[in-house]
């Protein structure tokens, strides 16, 4: 097939969406599938264009696929104003790009939100090439919104309705919609999507290569990182941004300041300065702060913890699975969950008990008991392993993927 994956985020991006879908398509590419992107340059979870790319010019790549990077606007410190602007711009500068590929004629169109803001410069190729659409959903936008009150006026104001609105309408107009947990899929229906139309397409993780970590490589990185070995090791890594809502990490570790445990958080994100800044103030000493760790880097970082934390304020946990507990699943770490107990998250713990433990959010006593019970836990977790086998294999979730898109 000739797919079109069009798409704010790619590699090489190391978190969230940019890895997953520069996976998909290098994936897609090794199948015989012949793939073409449409995408920005990276610039997450830093929130800063990278290296040697340009925020303002457009450029192609050739490898697995070829690649058109668009220009956008990267804010330094995202508010929601800004956030509409940066999301906007990249709209804007990819609508032509998209629509030269009329001359290529893709079989399937691949959209992955965020930006919803694409999905009009989508169909509008569809019809001009007579191209299927599949409208993939990693973040949904509008609710992480209004859940988080970005939207300033609340769920009836005149932006959340316009917003809500404008969500629909992208929605409704697809061929297909995929997203990537259960709760996920009836949040979709319940928007009005077909159940037939809807499509379960979770994150994966490559289980053998979590599963496998070298003792050494791990003891290795723990001695770069200069981590005692005295310690247990509570980490945290990924994106330091607003919906996760990390403040309450920083107050567990003033709590649990006289352990002999050492809260890890690796990462960047428009939030990292101001907790820097939280552990500064209260002098706490059980607080390090990383940089993002390189992929290859990845499962030795995930082998060296006691304790992992999933954290996200109220009202994100359904809008947004954490791509991260994937590869904690499948490395059998054991996590702890901030989310309410009717969430995708809260439902994945009652189902399978012992995968990790899952803690009101928001509220640091909580997290407290839950980062005392973690680690109380096997230093494998012989369940989470289990399921991540079962479930979470990437050879398994990508050949389903396409046996459902190529029958649309």
């Amino acid at each position: 097939m000739r797919i079109l994956v069009y798409g704010i985020n790619y590699s090489p991006e190391l978190t969230g969406i940019g890895k997953y879908t520069g996976e998909m398509v290098e994936w897609m590419a090794q199948q015989g599938h012949d793939v073409r992107v449409i995408t920005a340059p990276p610039y997450y979870p830093q929130w800063k264009v990278k290296g040697s790319y340009s925020s303002w010019r457009y450029r192609r790549e050739e490898g697995d696929a070829v690649v058109w990077r668009c220009p956008l606007y990267v804010p330094e410190q995202p508010s929601t104003l800004k956030r509409l602007l940066h999301l906007g711009s990249f709209a804007l500068s990819s609508f032509f790009p998209l629509l030269a590929q009329r001359r290529w004629k893709p079989d399937r169109i691949i959209g992955v939100v965020p930006t919803l803001f694409c999905t009009p410069g989508m169909r509008l190729l569809a019809k001009l090439c007579g191209a299927r659409t599949l409208l993939h959903v990693q973040d949904y936008e509008v609710d992480a919104m209004l859940g988080l009150g970005m939207a300033g006026t609340g769920k009836q104001g005149m932006v959340a309705k316009l917003a809500s609105v404008f969500e629909r309408s992208g929605l409704l107009n697809m061929d297909h919609v995929s997203t990537i947990s259960r709760s996920m899929m009836h949040k979709a229906m319940e928007k009005g999507v077909a159940p037939h139309k809807v499509i379960f397409f979770p994150n994966w993780s490559e289980v053998a290569r979590f599963r496998d970590v070298n003792d050494a490589d791990a003891l290795a990185l723990r001695q770069q990182l200069g981590l005692p070995a005295s310690q247990k090791i509570i980490l945290y890594s990924g994106n330091i941004g607003e919906k996760q809502g990390l403040e309450c990490v920083i107050d567990a570790a003033a709590q649990l300041s006289e352990q002999p445990w050492l809260f890890v958080i690796v990462g960047q994100g428009g939030g990292k300065a101001r907790l820097e800044s939280m552990v500064s103030e209260r002098g706490l000493g059980n607080v390090m702060f990383f940089p993002l760790q390189s992929y290859a880097a990845l499962p030795a970082l995930l082998k060296i913890a006691d304790c992992h934390l999933v954290v996200q304020k109220r009202g994100a946990a359904d809008a947004v699975l954490p791509s991260k507990l994937t590869n904690i699943l499948a490395v059998g770490g054991n996590a702890v969950i901030t989310a309410e107990p009717e969430t995708e998250l809260g439902q994945l713990c009652v189902a399978h008990p012992g995968i990790a433990v899952c803690v009101e959010p928001e509220s640091v006593h909580a997290l407290v008991c839950g980062i005392q019970q973690a680690l109380m836990m096997p230093k494998v977790n012989t369940v989470a392993r289990e399921y991540a086998e079962r479930t979470l294999d990437k050879e398994n979730v990508l050949s389903q993927f396409i046996a459902d898109i190529r029958g649309t």
